[in-house]
């Protein structure tokens, strides 16, 4: 699910994100299996790591200036005509695979060291995000040692196990931290370091949105349920297609995935092209469209307050979002916010937009075919979702944790 406002960026938000959701699914059911009782979490030792270091992938062919192949496009990202653009803003969703590296094993993110100059490449960013889902299911999805059952069997106990004024606290609760969190980067960063603050931003928001979509999932059909269409073609059809076209709206800093793992320095970016062209805050359309999907075919009472939660999150965004850019970027942000509009397609429509005659290059990106992939797979491992929530309903409340 999408729970992250429009600008509380540089990360998938993991309540909108489905990609997420189907790992973070796959590995409760993982972990509450009797053969994961045994296993120990993932550490990251620098010194047990034997020293691998693996050349960068040979340079490919360039795309020609009328935009190549395919396979070229999305291997080195082309830009647009951009003659009508303002040109304040940065170009959203480029890649090119000749500057990427794999970099070395034996050398860690510099989350881990506190070394600026440290290790940046795709390694480091495996190593960085396997220490924090490690870290996350040993102290909070596992019931033994973790204390998202508690966490969860306390909100239950304050509400008087009414599901709807659960997911109501979790509609308050998250995004106090996740957008109290946000507001406060420009405040925490220079004492921290921008790094720093996003460890503690992923601390708060990922626990949070990871119990937040299991008990969703896992109470969907609570309350009064004024319709169910799971088994409709047409209902499944049409939730199918607007939930696919949701991930297109990602907002563009989540592309960035090593400043999403503060792998490099996270930065608060202001994207002018792409997506941004069709509206100013895609994630919070996004929302809506997912919202949509999901209550055409599951019409409950508490599915509806959950949406409608979250929905109102992303409402809040737009308006939180706009004033972090400006105080980011100032006059620079005034310009691309005259440019383009919060309503998908407004600016355009009225002519404060121009999207260019080869605007398909802006889709035709690497991130766009991650993000297909990833939507198609979250989409088959739905059932992997659904056990892995019902398994977490049905354990149950296992007290204290590793720390206890």
């Amino acid at each position: 699910m999408r729970g992250r406002s429009a600008r509380d960026h540089a990360r998938p938000h993991a309540i909108a994100d489905m990609a997420g959701l189907a790992l973070v699914a796959v590995a409760v059911t993982a972990l509450h299996h009797p053969l994961a009782s045994g296993s120990r979490p993932l550490l990251a030792n620098r010194r047990a790591l034997s020293p691998i270091s693996i050349a960068s992938p040979p340079e490919m062919p360039n795309p020609t200036e009328q935009g190549g192949p395919l396979w070229s496009l999305l291997l080195q990202s082309q830009p647009a005509d951009r003659s009508a653009d303002a040109m304040v803003g940065e170009d959203a969703g480029t890649f090119a695979l000749q500057n990427e590296k794999w970099g070395d094993a034996t050398v860690l993110p510099a989350t881990v060291t506190g070394d600026v100059a440290a290790g940046r490449d795709w390694l480091q960013f495996f190593v960085a995000v396997g220490a924090i889902l490690s870290a996350l299911a040993v102290l909070w999805i596992y019931s033994p040692t973790g204390y998202g059952d508690d966490f969860v069997a306390a909100l239950e106990a304050l509400c008087g196990g009414n599901s709807h004024l659960v997911t109501l606290c979790f509609g308050i609760l998250f995004p106090v931290v996740h957008s109290g969190l946000a507001a406060l980067r420009s405040r925490a960063e220079p004492i921290v370091g921008a790094r720093a603050w996003r460890v503690v931003f992923a601390s708060a928001s990922l626990p949070l949105a990871y119990s937040w979509i299991v008990y969703y999932i896992a109470h969907i059909h609570d309350g009064i349920e004024f319709w169910n269409l799971e088994q409709v073609p047409l209902a499944h059809g049409l939730a199918w297609t607007l939930n696919f076209l949701s991930f297109f709206l990602l907002y563009p800093s989540v592309f960035n995935l090593k400043e999403v793992a503060a792998v490099e320095k996270p930065k608060v970016h202001l994207w002018e092209t792409g997506v941004i062209r069709i509206t100013r805050h895609p994630q919070a359309v996004g929302q809506v469209m997912w919202s949509f999907a999901h209550c055409a075919m599951v019409g409950s009472t508490f599915a509806l307050l959950t949406n409608a939660l979250l929905v109102g999150h992303h409402a809040f965004a737009c308006w939180h979002g706009d004033r972090r850019l400006l105080d980011a970027h100032g006059d620079a942000f005034l310009t691309v916010q005259e440019r383009t509009s919060v309503w998908p397609f407004a600016a355009v429509l009225d002519g404060r937009q121009t999207l260019p005659p080869d605007y398909y290059k802006e889709f035709l990106r690497a991130p766009y075919a991650l993000i297909a992939a990833g939507t198609l797979g979250a989409y088959l491992a739905h059932p992997y979702m659904q056990a892995g929530a019902a398994l977490v309903r049905n354990t149950g409340l296992v007290e204290g944790g590793v720390l206890g």
